[in-house]
């Protein structure tokens, strides 16, 4: 079946957005649409300069019998800050304010399409290191892990607290909680994590950071390397930090329980950013 430039074009961005990071051979898709590699070659050349303008990734093409094309995800500074502005607007909502001091979260990690852009945001940061893993803890931290490594095209590994019977053989390790000082367990199953992974630690949430450090010292266990940690928010009410190198999108900066007020502002996402470049 013959397709027209304009079927092939959209076609080949969808399949592109739905398989990021990897390498795609130019013969799949002269394949796949019956077009000599030339045709292809231009087709990839406007969906490239698309993609920049529009801030959507960027294209890179590796060269010789076994190159191809690659999608690697980014959003651009602009829409990465008009969103985490969003996020300030609608996390500094007074009502969210729980007893005992707690930030409610829920609504938010549960709506997908602001999940769908924090791991857009995330992920931007990542795309072009090498990432194998996303790990999180449960239960808060698996929709951020899932919507990043979604747009990193890897698998997510849940550390849990307690043992369950299908998780089979496990891991399992002492820390401290860095808010409470207590000692915790969490355990990771045997087959979750390769050896040797480089993996991306996200969380929804990081006070003081134990449970991060905790995550990151169980890593070691597996003869495994932290290519990075993120947070959506990370509070700024700590006396001591555990953990440091780490990438966040908001800052809680004050909780008032009393006067109901809270201020959120953006994390340090865009200082880390530079660095990179």
């Amino acid at each position: 079946m013959k397709f027209r430039r304009s079927e092939r074009l959209v076609d080949m961005t969808n399949y592109l957005l739905d398989n990021p990071s990897n390498l795609v051979p130019l013969t799949f898709f002269a394949e796949r649409y019956g077009s000599a590699k030339s045709s292809i070659s231009e087709d990839l050349t406007i969906i490239k300069e698309t993609f920049e303008q529009r801030g959507i990734g960027m294209l890179t093409t590796v060269p010789g019998a076994a190159g191809g094309v690659k999608y690697i995800v980014k959003s651009n500074e602009e829409d990465s800050s008009l969103f985490l502005d969003e996020m300030c607007d609608i996390m500094a909502k007074p009502d969210r304010i729980l007893p005992g001091g707690y930030l409610y979260m829920n609504d938010v990690l549960g709506n997908p399409q602001l999940m769908k852009k924090v791991g857009r945001v995330i992920a931007s940061a990542y795309a072009e290191q090498e990432i194998n893993v996303v790990m999180t803890m449960a239960t808060k931290g698996i929709p951020i892990a899932n919507a990043v490594a979604s747009y990193l095209n890897v698998p997510v590994v849940i550390v849990r607290r307690d043992n369950k019977v299908t998780e089979g053989p496990t891991v399992s390790i002492n820390y401290i909680s860095g808010s409470s000082k207590r000692i915790q367990t969490m355990l990771l199953s045997k087959r979750s994590l390769e050896e040797g992974s480089k993996v991306l630690v996200v969380d929804d949430f990081m006070k003081a950071g134990g449970t991060i450090k905790g995550m990151t010292d169980l890593l070691g266990e597996f003869n495994a390397t932290v290519a990075g940690i993120a947070v959506l928010i990370e509070s700024e009410d700590t006396e001591e930090r555990l953990v440091d190198n780490y990438l966040s999108l908001l800052k809680l900066s004050e909780l008032d329980t009393k006067d109901k007020k809270i201020n959120v502002t953006k994390g340090n996402y865009f200082d880390v950013i530079a660095k990179t470049k």
